[in-house]
């Protein structure tokens, strides 16, 4: 028995260091994807989306808090690869890994769900997992540079914001399409497949239209990403919110299109503002539509049932146990957390307690 429990300790901790490995390479890789392209505003390099904050905070949601020594060991190679061995940049390894942390607490304080199917949760993922939780790690990065003299003191704050969105934008991107993967079923149903190649083509044509364009065409997409949206939710959207927020990026980055003639700090503000608006329109306009969605179908299934009750009493026989299907987890559904009995679906005779 010694011998079985030893070797069943030994498989967790052998499955844990795999996670914690896999964590910090997706980690890693994601910080070297997103330097490829880099803003410089006074003289602190950043980037207008960070995509390991996203990776970090659906590692926290997917595999639990327990992952975090992978994160932290990912953004110590990360900031490695960009500044040489320091003891400062232990600071910054532990304001990357605290705000991720603090993201999936506050997620989980709100019955955060990862299927993003709750307006709630899209609320919640903005509002707390982004916009908040990412104070932390700006602030311990700014506010490092500025102990250590690498920034001057009057520069704080315009670097701190371009910091703050950056990483809140890794969030807000980066976390919805690795949690869609997460719950997604492969192969992936084929319907509606025309309209998703129509809405590809025009996607790739759109899309480098509005942000190449000197002109200044980027509102061009929000009627896109309202399309992909209504009819296909999150994958849709979010897929549409990537592909414009990375052009915006390389348009932005090159000084060309909608940000030719800008300086820096105007090209940070406009795509910063651009990336933000429209991620936050294809996050939110997806989770109310999918709430929508459920709620409808739960409503259905309800009528269904009823139906099928009224013509078993109508024929004098016992009305047969509740079909439990997946519109139980729609926004109408139960919400504790105590387990399912068959009594839970037996009529009540009157004057039962």
């Amino acid at each position: 028995m010694a011998a079985v429990v030893a070797h069943l300790d030994l498989h967790r901790r052998g499955g844990y260091a795999v996670q914690v490995l896999a964590v910090a390479a997706l980690y890693y890789g994601a910080a070297r994807l997103g330097l490829l392209r880099r803003l410089v505003v006074e003289g602190s390099v950043f980037t207008p989306i960070w995509p390991p904050t996203g990776v970090a905070v659906a590692a926290l949601l997917v595999f639990g808090l327990a992952c975090w020594p992978g994160i932290a060991l990912g953004s110590f190679f990360a900031v490695l690869y960009l500044s040489s061995p320091s003891p400062d940049m232990l600071g910054f390894v532990f304001g990357n890994t605290v705000a991720p942390l603090c993201a999936a607490l506050l997620l989980r304080r709100t019955g955060f769900r990862i299927d993003l199917a709750r307006l709630r949760d899209g609320l919640a993922l903005v509002f707390l997992g982004a916009l908040t939780a990412m104070l932390v790690s700006s602030t311990i990065g700014v506010g490092l540079l500025v102990l250590t003299d690498k920034l001057p003191a009057p520069s704080f704050w315009t670097v701190w914001l371009a910091w703050w969105v950056g990483d809140a934008m890794g969030v807000l991107i980066v976390t919805p399409l690795l949690l869609l993967l997460y719950k997604s079923r492969w192969p992936p149903p084929l319907t509606r497949w025309k309209e998703a190649t129509v809405l590809a083509v025009v996607a790739c044509f759109l899309v480098p239209l509005s942000a190449y364009s000197s002109l200044s065409l980027l509102f061009l997409v929000y009627p896109l990403i309202i399309w992909a949206a209504l009819r296909f939710q999150l994958a849709g959207g979010m897929l549409c919110a990537l592909l414009t927020s990375v052009l915006a990026t390389l348009a932005a980055t090159a000084h060309v299109g909608a940000f030719a003639g800008l300086n820096r700090i105007e090209v940070m503000a406009k795509l910063q503002a651009f990336n933000g608006a429209m991620a936050l329109t294809a996050l939110l306009l997806s989770a109310v539509i999918t709430e929508q969605r459920n709620t409808r179908r739960s409503v259905e299934q309800a009528c269904q049932e009823l139906v099928e009750v009224l013509e078993h009493l109508t024929a004098g026989e016992t009305p047969p146990p509740r079909r439990r299907t997946d519109s139980d987890d729609s926004p109408g559904a139960r919400t504790d957390d105590r387990p399912r009995t068959d009594t839970d679906d037996r009529p009540r005779q009157s004057g039962a307690p």
